[in-house]
């Protein structure tokens, strides 16, 4: 697969001094929950420009139904929060990083409920807390049952469009990040990017911040909007940044299964509300495999439907939430959405099957969101932190998002600092900067790209899901490899083109770190080493090495910007 990570440093060829010139202080690329955080935190110390690529909320926050967990219970402790954390992360969480993450979430929870973020309440005013799997206590907060992500994306876009010194870009897509010569080390500039009325466009920032979600569309089977290809990551990998933990995505147990119809997710405080699983003969199967049952973590769960699919050759399994009262007013969007298929959840059996669901790995960060590129901080699910291990604790990303999006933004004032080390003092405001891209054009022949997607998508799914092995793997190499010859070496014109061309690439090294990882961990599962290795390691990747660099986990905290 060195063809894909060889790939060329532009999208598309450019001069940017024959294109329109626009000025931050620092640029948010993604309006979800992390950068909305990032973006209002940030406006404290300048102008800022937030970029999202669709209009209005296309982000994965928008379409999560689970909550943010936090410890809001005096009854909870920050420290059984952290055990939940760890051991759902099967061993490579960065503890130091849990810690942080658990304690700072109780401020900013706190705080955005004292600025009015509404969440669910019983009728004495306290906040319902939900349990989820891997949770020890009841510590997850809800807005509407089953719609906490659109009403946390609307409060925080309402509060960010407050503040004078913040665009917000929609519809605008970010090509390429800017740097002089794309080497390792060399700051971050800014992005090019391209908006249909405005086309192509320098937009030149001091920080500029990625926040553009996860990687979930790569596979078929996905929760995530259609916008989550892996950009930012692609992005961050192309201009020199090390990325790490691709392996591990996490795999949702339970989507909504119509045949024809997309999939839509089922929260998991169905079954934390007493939503049990059986499979095609009625038969509960989770009581065996795990001592929590179905509140199992999520790469359990998932494995054992995935094992019970195969045995009885079933397109699915059935989620039985007849015994939960008052369903209706308790989870209304997955109601309303189980109504469109004359599905009654306290009469009839619910189909459901796993699906690609949220991306542990992604670029490496050290505690305040900095990235091992001067002047590039990442945040959200683009993000590697080392909270989330081998895999996601239910709903802490969140709150993840949250607190590290806030750091991140408090944290970019350090490049603005008379006499700072920054990426401020190269860019076209001392003086226009010549980034040039200059690209040949391919003679060889060209693929459909819708097909492409397709087949990049059913790839994944097959071969890089919920299990793997190293010969599927490798047979994966050989198909991205035959694709990028005739893909990457291409010059589009709009979002569709620079999309596929980002998740091949972020594909392809989901599928080597995969190959690369020789055990079982968390949501990471090899038929073919089903073993878990007694000293874990990560691999962290970086463009124009060939091979990764590995590090205990013990010295991970230490290794995140300077691998």
């Amino acid at each position: 697969m060195d063809a894909i990570f060889d790939q060329r440093r532009y999208l598309i060829p450019f001069r940017s001094i024959l294109l329109p010139q626009i000025f931050t202080d620092t640029l948010v690329i993604g309006g979800g929950a992390a950068g909305m955080s990032a973006a209002r935190a940030a406006a404290q110390h300048g102008d800022v420009i937030v970029l999202m690529k669709s209009k209005g909320d296309g982000s994965n926050t928008g379409w999560a139904q689970g909550g943010i967990a936090g410890v809001l219970d005096p009854a909870d402790s920050t420290e059984a929060h952290l055990q939940d954390t760890i051991r759902a992360g099967a061993g490579i969480c960065d503890e130091s990083f849990v810690r942080r993450i658990i304690d700072a979430g109780q401020g900013v929870l706190k705080s955005l409920l004292d600025d009015g973020l509404r969440m669910d309440r019983h009728p004495d005013g306290e906040l319902m807390l939900a349990r989820e799997g891997g949770h020890s206590a009841r510590r997850i907060i809800h807005a509407d049952g089953d719609a906490t992500g659109r009403e946390l994306i609307k409060f925080l876009a309402e509060r960010v469009r407050e503040e004078p010194s913040v665009r917000i870009f929609d519809r605008c897509f970010a090509l390429d990040l800017l740097t002089l010569d794309g080497a390792p080390g060399t700051p971050c500039l800014g992005a090019i990017t391209h908006h249909p009325k405005y086309g192509l466009q320098m937009i030149w920032s001091r920080a500029t911040i990625l926040a553009g979600g996860g990687t979930g569309t790569l596979w078929r089977e996905s929760t995530n909007p259609s916008g989550a290809t892996g950009d930012a990551i692609a992005l961050a990998y192309r201009a020199g940044a090390t990325v790490g933990d691709l392996e591990f995505t996490q795999f949702h147990p339970t989507t909504l299964y119509v045949a024809g119809a997309s999939r839509t997710l089922i929260s998991e405080a169905v079954r934390g509300e007493g939503a049990k699983l059986l499979d095609v003969n009625n038969t509960r199967f989770m009581e065996p495999v795990h001592e929590l049952g179905e509140l199992a973590p999520r790469d359990v769960v998932s494995r054992a439907i995935h094992r019970t699919l195969r045995e009885d050759s079933s397109a699915c399994v059935y989620l039985d939430c007849r015994e939960i009262e008052g369903f209706s007013e308790r989870f209304p969007g997955i109601a309303q959405r189980l109504d469109q298929f004359d599905l009654d959840p306290g009469v009839d059996l619910i189909p459901v099957n796993p699906a690609a669901h949220y991306a542990i790995g992604g670029v490496v960060t050290d505690h305040k969101g900095r990235t091992d590129v001067p002047g590039l901080y990442a945040v959200g699910e683009a993000a590697c932190t080392g909270m989330h291990g081998a895999n996601r604790l239910a709903s802490n990303s969140l709150l993840e998002a949250l607190v590290m999006g806030e750091a991140a933004g408090e944290t970019v004032s350090e490049l603005f600092r008379e006499g700072s080390s920054n990426a401020w003092s190269y860019t076209p405001r001392t003086g226009p900067v010549q980034v040039i891209s200059d690209i040949p054009i391919s003679d060889h022949g060209e693929l459909d790209l819708a097909d492409v997607r397709t087949s990049l998508r059913s790839v994944m799914w097959r071969n890089v899901g919920i299990e793997r092995t190293g010969s599927k793997l490798l047979d994966v190499g050989e198909m991205f490899n035959f694709w990028a010859r005739y893909t990457l070496d291409k010059i589009f014109d709009d979002p569709n083109g620079w999309e596929t061309q980002n998740m091949l690439l972020v594909g392809a090294l989901s599928a080597r770190a995969a190959y690369q990882r020789e055990e079982t961990r968390g949501c990471h599962a090899r038929a073919d080493y089903p073993e878990t290795d007694d000293q874990p390691v990560r691999r962290r990747w970086r463009r124009g090495r060939r091979e990764p660099t590995v590090i205990g986990t013990e010295s991970a905290a230490a290794s995140k910007v300077t691998a």
